[in-house]
């Protein structure tokens, strides 16, 4: 399986337990590595036969600006069936960021890494 990937897609989001987290929102962060055949793409060089990586970050973008959730957990799910929604995509891993957690102590990152597949 070839891997098509974006890491460092940015947006602002309204994700969280905590009231002031839907409030004033924070940036998060999501990688995506999608798991697609681009064989068929490459022999005809053909972009309706791969997935369209700009517009999976759009949608991605969407999603993480969108409709809030308790948790990130939950989003990181709304993002693999966003991009799984492409039928070139047959697996996806999707990493999200949340660098402004509220936690008590120094920390660089808290992240959520799930991976998900065609059944």
């Amino acid at each position: 399986m070839d891997r098509v990937a974006l890491h460092g897609l940015r947006a602002r989001g309204h994700h969280g337990v905590f009231e002031h987290e839907r409030e004033e929102g924070q940036t998060f962060v999501v990688d995506v590595d999608m798991g697609v055949d681009t064989r068929p793409a490459a022999e005809g060089d053909d972009l309706a036969r791969t997935v369209h990586y700009g517009i999976v970050a759009e949608e991605i973008v969407s999603v993480v600006s969108g409709e809030p959730v308790d948790l990130i957990e939950t989003l990181a799910q709304r993002i693999a069936d966003t991009c799984l929604a492409h039928a070139a995509v047959a697996e996806v891993e999707v990493v999200v960021h949340k660098p402004e957690a509220p936690i008590t102590v120094p920390f660089d990152d808290v992240t959520i890494t799930i991976k998900r597949s065609r059944a």
